[in-house]
């Protein structure tokens, strides 16, 4: 009478210790993953830095005549009139500094934008700095 012969039957702890005797440790290639990603997004954030800088620099725009000409024109508070924004620009941040006449809107980590009330000529925004 023939005894079968045991069957090799790999488990997964098994499997999971060839694979580490035969390449890097698993704990090592996280950190390099982190590394590439964010140097892909560095990158690309270099890459689209003026249209950004461009987009930013408009809204901030945008906001701060919007809001200096709610303020000073038409009368209301600052916190009144950051409910007229229109969609998209919850980001940005509107503060009022009252003896300027001046509203100052900015994105977070971007250049801001400041719109003074003239009397006989309205909210005019300041010049931009190339």
């Amino acid at each position: 009478m023939a005894t079968p012969k045991p069957t090799s039957r790999k488990t997964s702890s098994n499997v999971r210790a060839t694979a580490r005797r035969a390449g890097q440790p698993r704990g090592r290639r996280w950190p390099w993953v982190v590394v590439l990603a964010g140097l892909a997004v560095a990158v690309t954030g270099w890459f689209y830095r003026e249209p950004v800088l461009g987009y930013t620099g408009a809204g901030a725009s945008y906001a701060a005549h919007v809001g200096c000409s709610c303020v000073y024109i038409d009368g209301r508070s600052l916190e009144s009139c950051k409910g007229d924004r229109i969609a998209g620009m919850e980001l940005v941040s509107m503060s009022q500094d009252e003896e300027a006449k001046s509203v100052t809107a900015r994105f977070p980590l971007m250049p801001s934008q400041t719109a003074t009330y003239r009397e006989g000529y309205g909210c005019v925004l300041q010049k931009w700095e190339d």
